[in-house]
């Protein structure tokens, strides 16, 4: 009986996640299997990934297949890794404790980047938060600043409305003054000229009166 390390599908539509599981090579996909060995959900942010190392060793150890999806997880875990040292202590290329300095110190490498990667998805999700939170408090404060300007409008016309009509009079508009020119000083009446003086009257002459003396005689 051929042996496969394969995916199981389970979940829901949209949101699958998937079993590790060692299955017969001619079982249906989600059928029957043999043993599961792992968990595999590609809807968290990194994927989450759980192999029961020890079994998976095993099964490759006896010769199991791999689908390519399984292949890439245990390659990720390091099962595969493991596998291939073991093959080599078997055939005498290098000792059992040789074998396992190598694979602990890939794995203490292997973990460094994972926790690194980890990090900077932490780091890059917090300013994508940090800039979301930014961006919706620029948006509340310009809706808050829209309504206090609505309010402020309709304040200002009830006022409006509510205000006695003042009938404004009608604007005057003074004639300039005009300066009116100084009278004319009259000129001073001609002073009149003294009458002149009757003169005496003329004294008769003593002719005369001797004439009429002398008549009387």
């Amino acid at each position: 009986m051929a042996t496969r390390l394969r995916l199981q599908r389970h979940g829901k539509k949209g949101k699958a996640f998937y079993h590790v599981v060692a299955a017969d090579a001619r079982a249906p996909r989600d059928g029957r299997y043999i043993e599961k060995v792992g968990t595999y959900n590609p809807n968290t942010n990194p994927a989450t990934i759980e192999v029961t190392h020890d079994r998976a060793l095993h099964w490759l150890q006896v010769g199991a297949e791999m689908s390519d999806t399984v292949r890439a997880l245990l390659k990720y875990k390091g099962v595969v890794y493991h596998n291939h040292l073991l093959n080599g202590v078997r055939k005498g290329a290098m000792t059992e404790a040789e074998a396992e300095k190598r694979f602990e110190k890939w794995m203490t490498e292997k973990s460094a980047k994972v926790q690194g990667k980890i990090d900077q998805l932490t780091n890059e999700s917090d300013k994508d938060k940090a800039t979301r939170l930014a961006a919706e408090k620029a948006v509340n404060e310009a809706r808050e600043s829209a309504q206090k300007a609505v309010i402020a409008e309709a304040q200002a016309a009830k006022e409006a409305a509510e205000a006695p009509v003042v009938v404004e009079a009608p604007v005057v508009v003074e004639a300039p003054v005009v300066e009116e020119a100084p009278a004319a000083e009259e000129a001073p009446a001609a002073e009149e000229a003294p009458a002149a003086e009757e003169a005496p009257a003329a004294e008769e002459a003593p002719a005369e009166e001797e004439k009429k003396d002398t008549k009387e005689d």
